[in-house]
């Protein structure tokens, strides 16, 4: 007995469910835009507020405010052993 076509029969019903799915997706999305798109562009300008905040909060920076002048003993990349001196 052949198992191929038994096996090409089971990947080409998955296949067709996945374009099904996939369909059915694309069409909910659709309809979920329109109907809420008032709803969800009206949200941005408070989201662009909400922003500023919480950029502060996690964004860890790339140095300190200020002079851009390295303040002594915050790890600099140059220093050799503790207390050694330059």
């Amino acid at each position: 007995m052949d198992h191929t076509h038994q096996h090409d029969a089971g990947h080409r019903s998955f296949s067709i469910s996945k374009w099904v799915l996939t369909g059915f997706l694309l069409v909910a999305a659709f309809f979920l835009w329109t109907e809420h798109r008032a709803h969800l562009l009206g949200i941005l300008p408070y989201l662009l507020f909400a922003a500023c905040p919480l950029m502060h909060l996690f964004h860890h920076g790339h140095g300190g405010h200020g002079s851009g002048a390295p303040e002594s003993g915050t790890g600099r990349q140059d220093q050799g052993q503790a207390g050694e001196k330059p």
